[in-house]
């Protein structure tokens, strides 16, 4: 099992559509992240910060990023939630949300 954590922005005018929105997220978008072996997924927010945390149980990461960002549900979730963010300044080419180094587990 693989943990991961990232960080995006929230638009300063869009948290109270983003929560609102999350209260409903489609069937079909969390039917695609369980086949694709995530797990244990929460996002937090402090003030204008999202932070996700989530745990991949798969063998191939690569691949089932890939199956989520292909699934038509899924896109047309991004639709709704992405002009609600903003990705921060510390992003990788390529990135949307940050994914953040680990520096401590305690089982």
């Amino acid at each position: 099992m693989r943990r991961l954590a990232q960080v995006i922005r929230l638009r300063p005018d869009a948290v109270d559509e983003y929560e609102r929105v999350h209260r409903g997220v489609p069937g079909a978008v969390l039917a695609q992240l369980r086949a694709s072996h995530l797990t244990n997924y929460s996002i937090f927010r402090h003030g204008l910060l999202l932070i996700a945390y989530l745990e991949y149980t798969g063998h191939d990461l690569e691949a089932d990023l890939a199956a989520i960002a292909a699934d038509p549900a899924t896109r047309a979730w991004w639709r709704v939630t992405e002009p609600l963010q903003e990705p921060v300044p510390e992003r990788a080419p390529g990135e949307w949300w940050h994914e953040l180094p680990e520096v401590f587990h305690l089982d």
